[in-house]
């Protein structure tokens, strides 16, 4: 990608987060297809930021499998490229699987990690988990349990409160 194509894919994408988060902006179909265009238009030119977002909406909003399977190939691109929410995405969509991309706990699990090492709250936290209840294939391991919670509360910037995963979905 040239410099200017990624100047503009940049500018392009700086342009869908405002047309997202935007509150002032009426929430027309029209509106909301210019925003999809758009992180559509930075995903399919790398963008990582792009791959992550609008891989998660077309994972979790696609309507057809070829919809969610782009979805999960575009997030695992930006965990790839270093997408700390795609990383965390990553390990979601290998621990509960999708048509082309089965179960894999074990990659699940480094996805988590990354993400978790490098500060998602919710993917620490999810290892905390499944450390104290012996999930993803993990043993129980209270050490590695409280390691991983540790992380999750600082990164959260919580004292003592446990997050789980699967009561944040909408959170991200």
């Amino acid at each position: 990608m040239t410099q200017a194509s990624s100047l503009f894919t940049r500018l392009e994408y700086r342009l869908a987060e405002q047309l997202f988060h935007t509150r002032w902006l009426p929430r027309s179909p029209r509106t909301q297809r210019l925003t999809m265009h758009l992180f559509e238009r930075c995903a399919d030119a790398g963008h990582p930021g792009a791959l992550s977002l609008y891989g998660h909406v077309l994972f979790h909003r696609g309507i057809s499998p070829q919809d969610k399977a782009r979805g999960a190939r575009y997030v695992l691109e930006a965990a790839q490229a270093g997408n700390l929410k795609a990383q965390y995405q990553a390990g979601r969509i290998l621990e509960h699987g999708c048509a082309q991309y089965p179960r894999r706990e074990e990659r699940a699990v480094t996805w988590y990690a990354r993400a978790g090492e490098a500060g998602h709250p919710l993917a620490a936290a999810r290892l905390a988990k499944a450390y104290r209840l012996g999930e993803l294939g993990l043993p129980v391991d209270s050490v590695q349990a409280a390691h991983w919670q540790a992380l999750a509360d600082r990164h959260a910037g919580l004292e003592g409160d446990e997050l789980d995963s699967d009561d944040v979905q909408a959170r991200h």
